[in-house]
């Protein structure tokens, strides 16, 4: 039986101690080849991909000026000392002043009404503990006929002047009987009428006198609720505590809750309310011409307005408050004061806050059931309430029951309403007069303007310096320019006592300023943070990137391993 051969142990031995097979090794050009290709895609990243993304993914920054806004916004309003009619640069704090020039107007001789002036100007600057609010007085003639309205000052420090206007006219009348001296404030005019006697005018030798006291302490008392608006408006608290009363102060916080926030347009929305179908009409257009118009017009200069009107039919009051009761003393249906304030039923009523440009004051007027009237509010003498910052409310109980309100019918109304309509405007309560009102209102709105376009702007400076990520468009740019310079003619014309054009430009910087923080693609960038940029590249760029930077450690280790082996 044949065996089968076995190979030597000698061969099995060998087998197992061979080592495993290399490969062949590199040759230099390989070497370099390789070397290339990845030095290539790395060219490729760095010098085409890395500037196109750049390029792609840059966010435009506008060049802001940073240093002027955050000079406005910092800036410490006060007064200046001397040069307090030079001209405002760009990077000058704008020191608040308001320059009130007064014609004194009197049949006297010229070194007497001039030794007047001065002794009553001394009394003024005595009694002023405001200094941003001037005083000047100066001596005006009488207006040619042919041009009645233009007055020309004639100074006792400098030339005369023509293009200034006065903010209040002094007429000093000479009487010969009742108490003097005694004045009248003029209701509709900025005329301010001073009676004395011959004998009350002050002697060349008296630095004072009864008749230039008694006129310091008429203007300083009819400028004394401005003097303390604006002392509280630009935070002078050494005025407050020297000057206002805290019934003073009272007041002023009530009419700043009561008031809309200044807009250079408002929309008045004139509401009729009834709970069955009479009244279905109202001679409403009538009334607004008669009543209205002029009071819109008074305000022209401040702020524009628009008017609609609507009636709205089977409208009942608010179901959340108590039912109307009847009182037997008074004979006539009445609701509790404390149920005003839910009167309103805004949940059926058809009053939009938003129905036209710029704020809404809305102006209801209720006329009750048949079966409930007369309608009364108790302890109101005018059956009406004012909603501090939406509007006013009437109750209105008509004589007749006739399908329309007659506009005589409306005259309480209207007179209610433009009362209300003056408050919520904001409308200075002293003096007596209109128009010295609203020019306090003018100097009231573009000095809170000029504070508010500049904290908008120092806000702005702040939002481009912690957010570099946020996209500033040219226009923003172009906005804030406007701003700045609309923003140095206010505060020059305050300068200059040009009241109204201040209000104007300061009223456009205001518009340019919010313009440009609110700009829409600033916003949108401001809630879009770079953690969120991350989680969008690292998907794309991952798979990319890992290969190339492995391979260029390979060769770097390589390349380390063959200078070690030199």
């Amino acid at each position: 039986m044949a065996q089968t051969a076995r190979p030597p142990e000698t061969t099995t031995m060998a087998s197992t101690n061979e080592e495993p097979k290399q490969p062949p090794p590199e040759t230099p050009q390989s070497l370099w080849l390789r070397r290339a290709v990845i030095a290539s895609f790395w060219a490729v990243v760095a010098f085409l991909g890395l500037p196109v993304w750049w390029r792609t993914t840059a966010i435009y920054r506008a060049e802001l000026p940073l240093q002027d806004m955050m000079s406005w916004a910092n800036a410490q309003v006060g007064t200046p000392v001397k040069a307090a009619f030079t001209p405002l640069t760009s990077t000058q704090e704008c020191k608040l002043v308001f320059p009130l020039h007064i014609a004194v107007e009197a049949p006297l001789p010229s070194h007497d009404v001039h030794h007047l002036l001065e002794a009553t100007q001394n009394a003024l600057n005595d009694l002023n503990s405001f200094p941003a609010h001037q005083l000047r007085l100066a001596f005006a003639e009488p207006p040619p006929p042919a041009n009645a309205s233009q007055q020309v000052i004639v100074d006792g420090t400098g030339p005369a002047k023509e293009d200034d206007t006065a903010a209040l006219s002094v007429r000093l009348i000479p009487v010969e009987t009742g108490a003097t001296p005694r004045s009248r404030l003029q209701p509709y005019s900025t005329n301010l009428d001073v009676y004395f006697s011959p004998n009350q005018i002050p002697l060349q030798s008296s630095t004072s006198s009864p008749l230039a006291t008694y006129i310091a302490g008429e203007l300083h008392q009819l400028y004394a609720q401005e003097q303390a608006q604006l002392a509280n408006l630009i935070s002078d608290a050494s005025y407050r505590s020297r000057s206002a009363s805290p019934d003073v102060a009272a007041q002023l916080q009530r009419q700043s809750a009561r008031a809309f926030k200044y807009a250079p347009t408002y929309h008045l929305t004139f509401s009729l309310f009834t709970p069955t179908s009479t009244p279905s009409a109202w001679d409403i257009d009538a009334a607004l011409r008669q009543y209205m118009r002029p009071i819109l017009e008074s305000f022209s200069g401040i702020s524009n307005f628009t008017i609609d009107t609507q009636v709205q039919l089977y409208a009942g009051f608010s179901p959340s408050i108590r039912q109307p009761e009847y009182d037997d003393n008074a004979k006539a249906w009445t609701i509790y004061k404390e149920d005003v304030s839910g009167f309103i039923n805004a949940a059926e009523w058809p009053l939009s806050p938003s129905i036209g440009q710029g704020p809404t004051i809305n102006f209801a007027l209720y006329v009750p059931d048949e079966g409930q009237a007369p309608l009364l509010v108790q302890g109101s003498r005018d059956n009406s309430w004012l909603i501090p910052q939406w509007g006013g409310v009437m109750i209105l109980n008509p004589q007749s029951r006739d399908p329309t309100l007659t506009k005589e019918a409306l005259v309480p109304a209207m007179q209610v309403f433009s009362t209300q309509l003056t408050s919520l405007l904001g409308l200075p309560q002293t003096p007596a007069s209109l128009p010295l009102r609203i020019s306090t209102l003018i100097r009231v709105h573009a000095a809170s303007l000029i504070f508010s376009s500049s904290s908008t702007l120092g806000a702005l400076a702040q939002v481009y310096q912690k957010m570099p990520t946020i996209p500033v468009p040219d226009s923003v740019a172009k906005s804030v320019d406007l701003s700045l310079a609309h923003l140095n003619q206010a505060c020059e014309s305050l300068r200059e006592g040009r009241f109204q054009d201040a209000l104007e430009n300061a009223r456009t910087a205001n518009g340019e300023a919010e313009k440009a923080f609110f700009e829409r693609s600033m916003v949108g960038q401001v809630y879009f943070p770079d953690e969120h940029k991350v989680a969008v590249y690292l998907p794309l760029l991952g798979p990319v990137a890992v290969p190339l930077v492995m391979a260029a450690l390979k060769e770097v280790k390589a390349g380390i391993a063959a200078l070690k082996g030199r």
